[in-house]
């Protein structure tokens, strides 16, 4: 009985890990898609240049390497197709490479943030994004290039090892983990970790009285006024949520998948399904955390979304369920110029209200 279960158990949890594997990989496709339609459509968020890069890494490593993942890999996997030495290095070249582009892309974001908040009136102090995006580039192919130096893949009968952890890098798999997480990590806890401070900061900070304010008085009633809540709040609670969830993903997805690459050979390829797609999960969760908490993209994605979809048919009002008024609803307006008392109110105020659209607030 024990030897029919196991086969059971395992193959429910293929299967599960497969459906899981599947649903990150539409999320991050979908996901990074809609932000990048959204930032390219929008003219006040052309600037954001890191994130629209962040977007096009997540989606060429949703297109290349998380469909071998799914087909070629063992469980979640399928497994069923098999590399060639020249297809298998070309994988591990493409994951060698775009897991440095995403995390240090990451750490860029970061740091322009932490530049944007902290000094924004210093312009010149910032590098050129082009300049950051190409140093970013060139680490990343130069850390791919370092993937080719490993065994070569077992011959076509073998099942073949075509990741990082399992046949690639030897030697260079500590430099690699360094420069491609332990790097970006250290950068991004220090541009977040500067943000919290300077918001916790402004929040402890007391606000200044306005000019010709009234001064409070010095009764009862004013002193119990000034009294701290019987609940007082950690300062700078709001502030600290963006860094949390930053650092916090950044360290749940890649965490693992650095830590395994700094084990020996053996003990990495049995954990290397479930740390590469924690590792992978933060494709998808890059546009949430990135793209849709921050306003401004939600706002364009709003306004998108009302542009793209069908205005409803008017309704009648409840008013009109008078017979009357119900028959001239379903007749509709009439077609000559008249119109009646009941109608010219409504057809001036729809006038109205499209003049004022078509017309530029003053504000």
């Amino acid at each position: 009985m024990a030897n029919t279960t196991e086969p059971n158990v395992s193959e429910v949890a293929g299967s599960i890990g497969l459906i899981l594997a599947a649903v990150v990989e539409v999320g991050a496709l979908l996901g990074n898609g809609a932000v990048l339609v959204v930032v390219l459509r929008t003219p006040g968020l052309r600037d954001a240049l890191y994130l629209v890069h962040l977007c096009v890494v997540d989606l060429l490593a949703a297109a290349s390497i998380m469909p071998l993942g799914l087909v070629a890999a063992p469980p979640p996997g399928l497994g069923r197709v098999r590399l060639g030495p020249a297809s298998c290095r070309a994988a591990r070249f493409l994951s060698a490479a775009l897991l440095p582009a995403c995390t240090l892309g990451v750490a860029a974001l970061g740091l322009a943030r932490y530049r944007l908040i902290v000094h924004p009136l210093r312009p010149g102090s910032r590098p050129p994004p082009v300049l950051v995006l190409t140093t970013v580039w060139a680490a990343a192919g130069l850390l791919g290039a370092l993937s080719l130096l490993g065994p070569p893949p077992a011959p076509p009968p073998a099942p073949a090892r075509c990741s990082v952890l399992a046949g690639g890098l030897g030697p260079f798999r500590p430099l690699w983990a360094l420069l491609a997480f332990a790097l970006p990590a250290l950068l991004l806890l220090g541009a977040y970790g500067s943000i919290f401070v300077v918001a916790r900061r402004a929040a402890l900070r007391p606000p200044r009285p306005a000019r010709g304010a009234r001064l409070r008085s010095d009764s009862l009633d004013s002193r119990l006024s000034i009294l701290p809540p019987l609940r007082p709040r950690l300062p700078g609670g709001k502030a600290a949520l963006a860094p949390a969830l930053a650092v916090g993903q950044f360290a749940a997805c890649w965490l693992p998948y650095g830590c395994a690459c700094l084990a020996p050979a053996a003990r990495a390829a049995e954990a290397e399904a479930a740390v590469t797609w924690v590792a992978y999960s933060a494709f998808a969760a890059h546009p949430f955390l990135y793209g849709l908490l921050q306003r401004p993209v939600r706002l364009a994605l709003r306004r998108l979304t009302r542009r793209a979809l069908p205005r409803p048919p008017r309704a009648c009002t409840p008013q009109a369920w008078h017979p009357r008024a119900l028959l001239k609803c379903l007749q509709g307006p009439p077609e000559g110029p008249a119109l009646g008392p009941s109608e010219a109110p409504e057809q001036a105020a729809e006038l109205a209200g499209g003049r004022s659209l078509s017309m530029p607030g003053a504000t």
